[in-house]
Order: C-alpha cells, then structure tokens, then sequence
C-alpha cells in the first residue's frame, strides 16, 4: 500500500468517523472550563445563495462515497485551494476533486490564530430570534441594552464560575435556559424545578449561586427542564455553560470576564455590518 493510499484510508476512517459522532444523538453532556470549539450543528440561512458548480459537485462526490453524510455547508476555504466542507458540527477539507479529506485545524502561522475554529463558530452560528424565550429566566443588569443567552447546570461547577464572572458584567440582559446534566449531577433536575417554581427566578438563581440556599417551595409548579434539555440536543450543545452572543455565536466554557466583554463586542460588530445570525430554525 503506497502511503498516499495509507493517507487516502485514513481520511476516510476519520471522515467516516466524523460522521458516526454527528449523527449520533443524544451527545454526551459535559462541563468545561475553557472555550473548546463550538459543538452545533449549522442552519444555513433561509435566503442562503446557491452552491457554485464546484461545491455542487463535490457534495455529490462525497454524499456517495459517505451515505448519509450531514453536509450542511461547502465551500472555498480561501487557502491552499482546499474546500471547506462542515459535516455535522465539524468543519473539515477536501481538495477539489474530493479525493482526500484533511480532517483538523488550519492555523495562521503569522498570529498563531485557529482558523478553522473562527470559521467554524461563524457556520454554526444560531438563530437566536427563533429561541424559545419562555423557556428562559431574564436577569437584567443595567440599561439591559446587550443580549447574552446561558445554558447552564444549577450543579455545575464551572457554571458558578461562570456566574461569579458575570457579577462584573453590565449593560446585559441575561437570559438562561436550565440544563441540568442528571449523568453527573442526579439533583440538578430537582434544583431546577424549586429554582424555577421561585416568584422571582433571577433573584432565586442569584441567591442560590452566592449562598447554596434554594427558594422555599416543592417545584411543583411545572418546569421546562424536559423542553430546554430537549432544545439543547437539537442545537447540539454538549456542555456546560454554553454560552449564545447576539450575533448567535455559540462558545462553551466559564469564559472570564474579559472575554465575555470582547465577545460582545464582536457580536455587536457583526450585527452591525449585518452578518446576523440565521434566520432559518435549527
């Protein structure tokens, strides 16, 4: 076996596996510390232009090779004539003919900058106007007038400091959807429904996070855990905290503070040159 057939076979197993773990649902539920790469599947845009010959034929090629492919995007990646192609919640590249599938991360070599990761949370951007915001608790800090969406586990530690993080933030409205992780913590559910049964959930939340003490009530007003667990499966998000910007960028991770300041400014900024979020429903 030549070694450019020994490279051929193991584009393919890991496009093949690729595949297996997009499909693969439900995903298994985490907690993170740091901002990995975002885990969602793309929506592409109501109003998305058509595919050039070149990506019309190259998905062709690869929805033969790999049945069942969930290819939402193809596309010129910009460099070393490659084609980006986003398969599930994972970007990877193929050459023009579709013959070999380079399967990780491009970086720039100049500003040590992860291309593939900042191109990849752009694809995989979220419809936040399509968000089911009764689902949601809101906090208001400020004039209220910056959006930031949180889905986050009541027993999560990196979820609390997430929220210590975010005592220092202003001019927002949070709104958090509950996503308790029962796999790790088998009280969160229960948490969830007492906080979310409180008069005030906001404040109930608050208080819990900075003293541990939950809302005197049974939870038994109905709770929409089943609903957002349900919605965070269909947006992918296989963490905790994950945290959604008003352009729809999708990061997960206890960002801090500054971070969280930047991110919202590069938000704002995409709004503002009109590169909103989808508009199609995930």
């Amino acid at each position: 076996m030549t070694a450019r057939s020994r490279l051929h076979d193991l584009c393919r197993m890991a496009l093949a596996a690729a595949v297996t773990l997009a499909c693969a649902l439900p995903v298994a539920r985490a907690q993170v510390a740091a901002p990995p790469l975002a885990s969602t599947v793309a929506a592409p845009a109501a109003s998305a232009p058509a595919e050039s010959p070149d990506a019309a034929a190259i998905r062709k090629a690869l929805e033969q090779r790999f049945p069942g492919a969930p290819i939402s995007h193809i596309g010129k990646s910009g460099y070393l004539g490659l084609y980006e192609v986003m398969l599930g919640d994972q970007l990877v590249y193929t050459d023009p003919n579709a013959t070999l599938i380079f399967v990780g991360s491009v970086y720039d070599a100049a500003t040590k900058q992860n291309l593939t990761e900042q191109r990849s949370r752009k694809l995989n951007r979220v419809a936040v106007d399509k968000l089911p915001m009764n689902l949601a608790f809101t906090r208001v800090k400020g004039d209220g007038s910056r959006k930031l969406y949180i889905f986050s586990d009541a027993d999560c530690p990196f979820c609390h400091r997430l929220e210590q993080e975010l005592r220092g933030l202003d001019n927002v409205t949070l709104y958090t959807f509950l996503f308790p992780i029962d796999q790790l913590h088998p009280d969160a559910s229960r948490k969830s429904r007492i906080l979310w049964c409180a008069a005030d959930r906001g404040k109930a939340w608050d208080t819990y996070f900075a003293t541990g003490k939950l809302p005197p009530n049974n939870g038994d007003c109905g709770d929409p855990v089943a609903k957002t667990q349900a919605l965070g499966d269909s947006l992918h998000i296989n963490a905790t905290p994950t945290l959604i910007f008003a352009d729809g960028t999708m990061i997960p991770g206890a960002l801090p503070l500054p971070q969280i300041e930047k991110e919202m400014a590069n938000a704002q900024a995409e709004l503002a040159k009109g590169h909103a979020a989808p508009q199609a429903a995930r």
